[in-house]
């Protein structure tokens, strides 16, 4: 009994040594927080406002019956995502599957870095040398465990991708990037293509509110894995207008740097989703590299109500993002891309689509949250969802109910839908040539909020 009283009081000694906290309950002292806002996008501070129709339901929908809401601080894009920001997440896509094809090989014929060619581009744990403890640790106890045995193992990223037939370093190489294009077949005027089902991004998280639900149930159980095909749907174009040449928008919207700074289109919600997932994987990795660095929240959709209260933009019982109740300024000016007169596209100045960056920002500097692209949130359609969702960061999204809001109206609707009120939907696997997306991110904190003015 002695020598455990001698142990704890030792062992409490230990434990004061070093401290400056003198025996006080001070708390865990962590790195001091400074919020950093993401790249392109704006502080939307957290408040109060009529969320729903505050005048008359022209159409008669019944959808939007006017509540009094309050919705926590977020930052929001301030543009709708670009058909080059989409691109980076394909070519990532693409990068890394590519990567894995040529590390796989190089692990299949025995070929480690320092015999050049594919071997440049095997697994980093290739050679066990220079891995660190923990490393070491996780490549003997964990390698093999997954599908495919490969789950885990670290690509080499160091070396860049080679592109250039002429350049190919041996014919190991040849080989696996002849997976990646559409066969010589299915290929016409001399140009191989990228087989684009091949572009396929895996990403897994938590069903919270499923894990909420259902306390028994275990976590593991509660993690969702996605695999999604994650290139535009480009025939859109010609789907979505029977009877109309459409081609050229088809042949060169999305990768032609004529339309870099574009609204990409084509994206279904599971597509949207899965880019938000990636966005946050690509910021992560980049802030592990930095020692000391924080990790970031996850970028996703927007909520509904979200979307609404930075669409209104701090103005209560407004039609439209910058006020209303007309669509054209008092210069008689458009104020958005849309369909303002029957069968006339280009009376607002523009024909199809319009570069994010146009016309002028509400008051939270976000632009075309009305028109040019319809925009999915992260909400299903039910048309008495206003009802009974809370009046505090109310969100809606049934995973059984297919129907996804889009809000904000696009360059083909008419000024009804333009209205920040409006509601509308389309299936989540149904991708159009007038819907885009942007993403949000939680502020991390509360202090940030504004009542509406």
């Amino acid at each position: 009994m002695k020598k455990f009283i001698l142990l704890t009081t030792v062992l409490a000694m230990l434990a004061s040594c070093g401290s400056n906290d003198r025996g006080e309950l001070t708390g865990v002292q962590g790195k001091k927080w400074h919020p950093e806002k993401p790249y392109g996008m704006e502080l939307i501070p957290g408040g109060a406002f009529i969320m729903g129709k505050a005048d008359d339901d022209l159409a008669g929908v019944q959808d939007a019956p006017a509540k009094t809401v309050t919705v926590r601080s977020f930052y929001m894009d301030a543009t709708e995502i670009t058909n080059s920001e989409y691109r980076q997440f394909v070519n990532w896509v693409r990068d890394s599957i590519v990567r894995m094809k040529l590390a796989v090989l190089a692990d299949e014929i025995g070929k480690i870095p320092d015999d050049g060619g594919i071997g440049e581009f095997a697994f980093k744990d290739a050679d066990t040398a220079n891995m660190s403890v923990y490393e070491k640790y996780m490549f003997q106890n964990y390698t093999g465990l997954g599908p495919t045995g490969y789950e885990g193992r670290k690509l080499n990223k160091d070396v860049d991708l080679i592109f250039d037939t002429a350049e190919y370093p041996d014919e190991w190489y040849a080989e696996v990037m002849d997976t990646m294009y559409l066969p010589l077949e299915a290929s016409y005027n001399g140009q191989r293509t990228w087989d684009v089902n091949k572009f396929k991004f895996q990403y897994s998280y938590m069903d919270i509110q499923e894990a909420a639900k259902n306390r028994g149930i275990k976590r593991e159980d509660a993690i969702v894995k996605e695999e999604i095909k994650i290139y535009p749907d480009t025939t859109v174009w010609i789907r979505d207008f029977a009877y109309s040449y459409n081609e050229p928008m088809h042949n060169d919207y999305f990768w032609h740097d004529a339309y870099g700074d574009y609204p990409v289109v084509g994206i279904t919600w599971q597509q949207a989703k899965a880019f938000c997932e990636w966005r946050t994987i690509n910021k992560n990795s980049y802030q592990k590299s930095r020692k000391g660095a924080a990790m970031v929240n996850t970028f996703r959709l927007p909520s509904e109500a979200e979307w609404e209260y930075a669409a209104r933009g701090g103005l209560q019982a407004a039609t439209y993002p910058w006020g209303g109740p007309y669509t054209k300024s008092d210069r008689g000016c458009f104020m958005a891309n849309f369909k303002p007169v029957r069968g006339d596209y280009a009376a607002d100045q523009a024909l199809y689509t319009v570069e994010a960056k146009s016309y002028e920002p509400n008051d939270y500097n976000l632009y075309n949250m009305s028109g040019n692209v319809s925009e999915w949130v992260n909400a299903s359609y039910d048309p008495s969802s206003y009802e009974y969702t809370s009046s505090i960061n109310p969100s809606v999204n049934d995973r059984d109910n297919k129907r996804k809001i889009v809000r904000g109206g696009s360059w083909k609707d008419v000024a009804y839908f333009l209205q920040v009120s409006s509601r509308d939907y389309e299936y989540a696997d149904s991708a159009r040539s007038y819907i885009g997306f942007r993403t949000v991110q939680d502020y991390m904190g509360t202090q940030v909020t504004k009542n509406g003015n």
